[in-house]
């Protein structure tokens, strides 16, 4: 059976305009108050008229609450194939069931930041890649390799069989991300869900589990924030390591 597509439906001027750039929009409606500003004047423009329907209110169309005047009916995304994200230089992000689309978005904002090459997430009890997940991405998921898997522990024993390094963050871990030198090595880091952090099974597959250092003692930090400061480190410590050009 062929892979499912993702991104069909995207809300949003970023999203939207990232999706336009890409030549995916088959349709779009634009709120009749906003159509002449000029950051929706540039979408429809690339988009063509000929596709292009104008309503009264977006409202009753669109999935997010804050569509700003456009909604867009694209061609999907195909994911990338998992093994294909296993390559040397690996860089990726593994979202343990994250359920918030507002959070994936934000992680695939900060991984294709970042330089990371990929992103996994689950087709299963997760947050699915939809209108909102887009929007909150700002168009990184146009163009950031994203794997949907069935099962992260299965993906995260295909990732260790072709020699990617497990990291699974989890807070009040001994040992520390920052500076954690097996981030030059081909490396997949692995976020938790709101609020549950990672699942047994998931953590039995990490070869390390680390945590983000903190000046005081607090609740664990949102998903989000988690995995931006991860990636971030990741592109830090790649660089160190490489040495002036």
């Amino acid at each position: 059976m062929a892979p499912t597509g993702y991104g069909g439906r995207v809300e949003g001027l970023h999203a939207v305009a990232a999706a336009a750039a890409a030549g995916r929009v088959r349709r779009l409606w634009v709120e009749e108050g906003r159509r002449n500003r000029p950051e929706t004047a540039a979408i429809v423009d690339r988009v063509g008229s000929d596709r292009v329907l104008v309503v009264p209110d977006l409202r009753s169309l669109a999935e997010t609450e804050a569509p700003q005047g456009v909604v867009a009916d694209c061609e999907p995304i195909l994911p990338a194939r998992l093994d294909d994200l296993a390559g040397p230089g690996a860089g990726l992000v593994v979202l343990d069931h994250v359920e918030d689309p507002h959070n994936v978005g934000a992680v695939a904002r900060s991984a294709l930041a970042s330089g990371m090459t990929g992103m996994v997430i689950s087709s299963r009890r997760a947050a699915p890649l939809s209108a909102a997940a887009f929007k909150s991405a700002t168009g990184a998921l146009e163009t950031l390799p994203v794997a949907v898997v069935a099962s992260i522990p299965e993906a995260l024993s295909r990732l260790k069989s072709r020699d990617l390094w497990i990291v699974g963050l989890r807070a009040g871990a001994t040992t520390s991300l920052f500076g954690l030198a097996l981030l030059t090595e081909p490396v997949a880091v692995v976020v938790g869900a709101e609020g549950s952090g990672l699942s047994a099974l998931v953590e039995k597959r990490c070869d390390v589990l680390a945590s983000i250092p903190m000046a005081s003692e607090t609740e664990s930090l949102n998903a989000s924030v988690a995995a931006a400061l991860a990636c971030f480190e990741v592109m830090r410590v790649r660089s160190e390591a490489s040495g002036p050009p």
